[in-house]
């Protein structure tokens, strides 16, 4: 018999209210609220970018899943301090969907039109990115540098949109981009 009550620690509620970070804390603990909340602050910004990258609408509805079961099962991964929550589930995001792009095709059912689908030069450019020695190039630069990069250059983010994205004032993205572009030539030479 114990003299004094064990309390439990309940986890902070979580809410519309909470920010990014709190939320991936929930989803590193199990909470399914969370990551609904995740879900639909998140699903529709990244649906459009995918699409964006990609004309099969199936292709990109598979990439968004598999994000949010990254999501789920790699939450505890995310540091706050590495970058913003936007950010690391973009990138868990484009991977996916170059992860899709990159699996062979089942075979389907013939269709007239469908010799006339091809792979979009964005697609190809970004495979070549991330396997090429600008991806390498890439991997070398600090995690605010590339995330800058990656908004302005790959993602085709205006600076304001990157800012609002990457939680920075417009300034601090002109000045990360800048760097990042002198490091890469530096890197590639």
């Amino acid at each position: 018999m114990h003299l004094f009550p064990v309390r439990r620690r309940e986890p902070p509620p979580i809410g519309p209210d909470s920010d990014d970070a709190e939320l991936l804390a929930g989803v590193a603990a199990g909470r399914v609220e969370a990551l609904r909340l995740l879900h639909q602050r998140h699903a529709p910004w990244l649906r459009a970018r995918l699409a964006r990258r990609c004309a099969d609408p199936d292709l990109v509805d598979d990439a968004l899943q598999d994000t949010f079961v990254s999501v789920w099962r790699d939450a505890r991964r995310f540091r706050a301090s590495e970058g913003e929550a936007a950010a690391w589930i973009w990138t868990i995001a484009i991977r996916r969907l170059i992860s899709a792009l990159r699996r062979p095709a089942a075979p389907a059912v013939p269709q007239p039109d469908a010799r006339l689908i091809t792979e979009s030069a964005e697609d190809t450019v970004l495979v070549g990115v991330e396997h090429g020695r600008l991806g390498e190039a890439l991997a070398r630069l600090s995690p605010e540098l590339r995330a800058a990069i990656q908004a302005t250059v790959l993602d085709g983010l205006t600076t304001r949109e990157a800012a609002e994205l990457l939680g920075v004032p417009v300034g601090t993205v002109k000045t990360r981009v800048m760097r990042a572009k002198a490091q890469l030539r530096g890197f590639l030479a």
